[in-house]
């Protein structure tokens, strides 16, 4: 099987989960290969899970004042900060068929190629069903699926550094005696690659997952089709720049 490999891109938040949508409508088509696409996100978004309710997670006032993008993902699980400095984000979208069934043994299968990034680093990952990877008791990276139309779409974050404080100030906390207890827990729940080596780069850090995800595969490097494009442009008007999708619970 033959996959594609977007190259590192860097969009706001609707591009981002509108590029996704459209490529899984088009490997549900027939007219795109599976793809292992890297991105990030400009300006700096906080997303929600698909059943979340945007207004109850996230403090919207203080999001516009910063200039912070916000939206639902089609993914569930929760609340997101994607910094644009701190985080590399992957999806990878292909047929149902070519992955497990079991929605854990999916997972794994992925993570274990982010798994194999973290090693090649220098850094002893582990998979924590169901659905996050962990360095010794901290979360390094947290990972999303939908299977749609005979289509597995999984994307998610590598944290290369954090900023705890900042993504409190925009997630909804009753009052600061709870954030403050908040963000130390989080702090110790937590980590970052630059938390463990500060020297690793950016560049870095990309290249080794590029190499992971695409080792032992047959893979090209590719772009977005122009149906696909069009697609997205479509899904920004009408779904993921609207109030409608975006606060719809």
């Amino acid at each position: 099987m033959l996959w594609r490999l977007i190259p590192l891109e860097i969009h706001n938040a609707a591009t981002n989960m509108a590029l996704d949508e459209a490529c899984l409508e088009e490997i549900h088509a027939g007219n795109s290969k599976p793809t292992i696409r890297f991105y990030r996100w400009q300006p700096a978004a906080v997303s929600i899970g698909y059943f979340q309710n945007l207004k109850r997670e996230i403090d919207l006032e203080n999001c516009a004042k910063l200039g912070i993008d916000t939206i639902r993902r089609q993914t569930g699980g929760g609340a997101v900060y994607h910094d644009f400095e701190g985080e590399l984000t992957y999806s990878v979208i292909a047929p149902l068929d070519i992955f497990p069934k079991n929605i854990i043994e999916s997972y794994q299968e992925i993570c274990g190629w982010l798994i194999n990034g973290f090693q090649a680093l220098g850094i002893e990952a582990e998979f924590k069903p169901i659905n996050d990877l962990i360095v010794g008791d901290k979360k390094i990276s947290g990972n999303a699926q939908v299977r749609r139309k005979g289509v597995l779409l999984q994307h998610g974050t590598i944290l290369y550094k954090i900023d705890v404080k900042k993504m409190f100030s925009l997630l909804k906390v009753p009052d600061e005696k709870i954030r403050d207890k908040m963000i130390k827990t989080v702090e110790e729940r937590i980590t970052s690659m630059t938390n463990i080596n500060p020297q690793l780069t950016f560049d870095q850090v990309y290249e080794a997952f590029v190499n992971s995800f695409t080792a032992n595969k047959d893979f090209e490097v590719g772009k977005w089709s122009d149906t696909e494009l069009e697609l997205a442009q479509k899904l920004i008007a009408d779904k993921y720049n609207t109030d409608e999708w975006n606060l719809m619970r």
